[in-house]
C-alpha cells in the first residue's frame, strides 16, 4: 500500500522534494494544493511539472474515504459515515453553530476504553487511524462547505476512539491542521478530549500548545467511575485529577470536564456537590451532557429539572457549569450510534 499522502508534514514534503531530485519549494506548492486548493488528485496541481505528478502518483495515494451514509438533520448537522480502504468504517460529524462550523473527528476504528454507556466501544477496538486519514476527514468536510462559501471554522477530537491512545497520530494530525499554509485553524478553536490517559496528559502538557483539553470524567468519585469507565481501573480519578492540576499549573489553561448524567446513577444532588468539592480551586468549565440513549445499553436519561438542579448546585459552588447544546439527535449523532448500525447490518 502506497503511503498517504496527508500523513506528511509540510517539512516532510519539503524533504522528500529533495531526496527526489526536485526543489524544496515544490513542497510548499504541493501543500497549498492539499489545504487550500483541496484538489484530490495530482493530475490537477497544474503547477507542478508532469513529470513531477506523474512521480508523486507513483508514490503516494490520497486516503480513500468512500461514502457510504450521509445524513443531515433539521438543525443543520450532517453526519458521515466513511468507509476505509481495509471495509472499516468511521463517523465524521459537522455541527453548524451561530458562530461557524464545527466539525467532530475519530481517532480509532472502534475504541477499548469501554464506557458503559456509549456505543463508540460496541464491537471495541479494530485499529488506529493513521494521521491522514484523521486530516482525510477534515478535508472531507471542507470540500462539502466550499460549495457554499463556508468554512471549518473549528474542531473537536470528540468522535470514536481515544485520541491519548493514538497520541502520535493525533498529535501529527493537529499540527497540520494549525499550520498557517494549510487549513490555519486557531488553536484556541480546537479541542482533544480524553478519557484520561494518564502518561499522554502529562506529554501534552509539555506540547506547549493552544490547544484546548477536556476530559471525560462522568463521576465524582472512584467507585462510580470504575463502573461507568473501566479505564479507570488503569488510571484512577485521583491521579487523573493530579494530572489535570498539574496541566493548570503549568499552562495556565482552563481545562473542560464532561459528565454524562445518566437518569439514577451519577445524577443525584449528593453527585453534584461532591463533584464541586473535587473540583474545588480549579480553573475549569464543566459540560454536563445529557446521555444518548443507545439501544444496547441499559440507562435512561436524567430528567431536565435534575439537570438544571446540578447545575445549580455546581455554580453555587462556584464551579463554572454548562448544559451542551443538543445537536443531530434525529439522526443518531453520537459517538458511534451509526457505525454500531452499519456493523449489524452488515
Amino acid at each position: 500500500m502506497k503511503p498517504i499522502i496527508y500523513d506528511y508534514s509540510l517539512e516532510q514534503l519539503q524533504d522528500w522534494m529533495k531526496e527526489n531530485g526536485e526543489p524544496a519549494f515544490r513542497g510548499g506548492q504541493l501543500f497549498d494544493w492539499l489545504y487550500v486548493k483541496r484538489v484530490s488528485s495530482f493530475e490537477d496541481m497544474t503547477n507542478l511539472p508532469k513529470g513531477l505528478r506523474e512521480k508523486l502518483d507513483h508514490s503516494f495515494q490520497f486516503v480513500t474515504l468512500n461514502e457510504i451514509t450521509r445524513l443531515e438533520s433539521k438543525d443543520g448537522t450532517v453526519k458521515f459515515l466513511f468507509g476505509l480502504h481495509d471495509n472499516h468504517a468511521i463517523e465524521t460529524v459537522i455541527m453548524r453553530h451561530n458562530y461557524g462550523n464545527s466539525i467532530c473527528v475519530t481517532t480509532q476504528v472502534g475504541c477499548r476504553i469501554g464506557c458503559t454507556f456509549c456505543a463508540s466501544t460496541l464491537g471495541g477496538l479494530k485499529r488506529n487511524l493513521t494521521s491522514g486519514e484523521i486530516v482525510a476527514q477534515v478535508v472531507k468536510a471542507q470540500q462539502m462547505l466550499d460549495a457554499t462559501g463556508e468554512r471549518v471554522s473549528s474542531i473537536v477530537i470528540m468522535g470514536s476512539g481515544e485520541p491519548f491512545e493514538n497520541y502520535d497520530a493525533t498529535m501529527a494530525f493537529l499540527r497540520i491542521m494549525i499550520h498557517e499554509k494549510g487549513l490555519n485553524i486557531g488553536q484556541r478553536h480546537i479541542t482533544v478530549s480524553t478519557s484520561g490517559i494518564v502518561p499522554s496528559m502529562y506529554k501534552f502538557t509539555e506540547e506547549n500548545t493552544q490547544i484546548n483539553l477536556a476530559i471525560s470524567i462522568h463521576a465524582p468519585n472512584d467507585k462510580l467511575r470504575s463502573k461507568l469507565m473501566p479505564v479507570n481501573r488503569r488510571f484512577p480519578f485521583e491521579d487523573v485529577i493530579e494530572a489535570c492540576r498539574h496541566y493548570i499549573a503549568k499552562t495556565g489553561r482552563r481545562i473542560t470536564f464532561e459528565y454524562a448524567l445518566i437518569g439514577g446513577v451519577n445524577d443525584r444532588p449528593e453527585h453534584a456537590q461532591e463533584l464541586a468539592e473535587v473540583l474545588q480551586g480549579m480553573l475549569c468549565h464543566v459540560n454536563l451532557i445529557p446521555v444518548n440513549y443507545v439501544p444496547e445499553r441499559d440507562y435512561v436519561r436524567t430528567p431536565r429539572d435534575d439537570i438544571f438542579e446540578f447545575q445549580r448546585i455546581l455554580e453555587k459552588n462556584k464551579i463554572n457549569a454548562t448544559i451542551r447544546r443538543e445537536q443531530g439527535h434525529d439522526i443518531a449523532a453520537a459517538c458511534g450510534q451509526l457505525r454500531a448500525k452499519h456493523m449489524e447490518t452488515k
